[in-house]
């Protein structure tokens, strides 16, 4: 007896595969997610999971989408949660800013301003003034800025939750590879998949950079606390206690899986940054390379020249974040041939 045959194959099982693989299963498509190691092998199994929103300004398309995004996340991580029975860690928790002066402040005021008018009263960007209690960063203005739209996510733990409702609701992921079937494909195969695109494509739309990041433990109970986003670096306190940071951001590199100097750096500023962090033991540190886009926009759409395969990659930092609106237009398109993909974040928009 011949084997059943998918109705959609995904390949890839990081953010962007897994996320796009749920939302197929969950409209009652046949689904099959191919992964060439292991779930969450790349750089979906990183350690940061922050889900922070771009300043409201200067709107575009690719802000417009991320923030539909980060409103419908609450609602699709408990929908997952609920399906497969494992917590993906996420929370709303927010986010704070130190503002170095007044110049920084009066921006800021601006901008929460433009959060009034574009965040459809769903979420705030406030100035505050600063706290001195322990957790806080000091800043130089007095003044933090205050959002409630940021929230945080744990990788692995996201991962394996998608992996369980994908499960649940009866769709199939191989670990390891496996043969390519015939029918629908979409590829979500991060770094990997960029420089296979780039050679089909005879021309590079995108390249790995390379990220490092720590987890700490502090004695501190960080559980319920914003994150924090000081001098280009995200602090996550998770639900276990532990909080990470990072990262790097490194375009040449010779191992994309180590780790050197560059890391013990940004522990360390990240230590004199955050008074709960100064003693604070790292209990792991991580490297991997993330899909970065010519355009920096994600790419989604599908594959040109190849007929029934889609593409969905380019994250990069906000891969987490986006997931659940790459996974509705991915869905949308491969599906039921509705195509809402923003202008810019098109495959041909790379070349």
């Amino acid at each position: 007896m011949a084997e059943a045959r998918p109705d959609v194959t995904v390949h890839g099982a990081g953010i962007f595969g897994l996320a796009t693989a749920w939302e197929c299963t969950r409209r009652g498509a046949r689904v099959r997610v191919i992964e060439a190691a292991r779930i969450g092998a790349g750089s979906s199994g990183g350690l940061v999971g922050a889900l922070a929103p771009h300043v409201p300004e200067q709107w575009n398309p690719k802000k417009a989408f991320q923030l539909e995004a980060l409103l419908m996340a609450e609602a699709f991580w408990a929908e997952v949660a609920a399906a497969g029975g494992v917590d993906p860690g996420y929370a709303r928790t927010g986010r704070l800013q130190p503002l170095a002066d007044a110049a920084a402040v009066e921006l800021a005021r601006a901008r929460a301003r433009g959060a009034e008018a574009l965040w459809q009263g769903r979420a705030e960007w406030r100035v505050i003034p600063a706290k001195a209690d322990g957790w806080t960063p000091a800043a130089a203005s007095g003044f933090v800025v205050h959002d409630t739209l940021t929230a945080r996510m744990a990788p692995r733990r996201a991962a394996a939750a998608l992996a369980a409702a994908i499960r649940a609701r009866g769709g199939e992921i191989v670990e390891g590879g496996g043969a390519e079937p015939a029918g629908l494909q979409i590829w979500a195969t991060g770094a990997a998949g960029l420089a296979a695109l780039s050679a089909h494509l005879g021309r590079t739309v995108g390249a790995p950079v390379k990220g490092q990041s720590a987890l700490l433990r502090p004695a501190l109970d960080v559980r319920d606390l914003p994150q924090i986003f000081v001098e280009g670096l995200h602090i996550v306190p998770h639900a276990d206690g532990s909080v990470a940071t990072g990262s790097t951001s490194e375009r040449e590199f010779e191992a994309p899986d180590s780790v050197d100097a560059q890391l013990e750096a940004l522990i360390d500023k990240v230590r004199a940054r955050c008074p709960a962090l100064a003693a604070a033991p790292v209990v792991e540190r991580w490297s991997g390379a993330r899909p970065r886009a010519r355009t920096r926009a994600p790419m989604l759409g599908a594959w040109p020249g190849r007929p029934g395969h889609f593409v969905a990659n380019g994250g990069f930092k906000i891969g987490f974040g986006i997931a659940p609106k790459v996974a509705e237009a991915m869905a949308d398109l491969v599906l039921e041939g509705r195509d809402g993909i923003p202008d810019g974040f098109r495959v041909e928009d790379s070349l």
